[in-house]
């Protein structure tokens, strides 16, 4: 089996394809790949959300995701991991943070790419301003406020 590869990637461009970062993570080995991709919405409670803007404390985020990364490794069978995150302003339709992890066998997978999104969000010093049509707010991780 390859040695394990880790990609985290904390970046203002806009992020590769999901087909792309899937082939990042794939091994002959690996039976199974589990992606997630979260985009940005045209809505939020009834609001018209125009655009994320996204501010993150980047050495931070990049020291959890690879804590984060070595606890779902000790939870879960995984071969490959990468965690992707947009800053800056990511408008609707585009994706805002992919997570993608390779394993034997699907539960792994799927089990440490829920497991790194979540806890990515519980964790990660990312803050996200929603721009709506009537204003915006932002919102954080852990509930830390953020002020400009």
């Amino acid at each position: 089996m390859a040695e394990p590869r880790n990609h985290v990637v904390i970046s203002e461009a806009s992020l590769p394809s999901l087909d792309v970062i899937a082939k990042q993570v794939a091994d002959d080995g690996a039976g199974a790949i589990s992606t997630f991709s979260g985009t940005t919405r045209d809505h939020f409670q009834g609001k018209v959300v125009l655009r994320l803007e996204y501010e993150a404390y980047e050495a931070m985020v990049i020291k959890i995701l690879h804590d984060l990364i070595k606890e779902a490794r000790s939870k879960w069978n995984v071969m490959h991991i990468a965690v992707y995150h947009r800053t800056g302003l990511v408008p609707v339709g585009e994706t805002s943070v992919v997570v993608a992890c390779s394993s034997a066998h699907r539960a792994d997978a799927i089990h440490s790419a829920e497991y790194l999104i979540d806890e990515l969000k519980a964790r990660c010093p990312i803050w996200k301003k929603e721009v709506y049509e009537d204003g915006s707010v932002w919102k954080g991780a852990c509930d830390n406020k953020h002020h400009h």
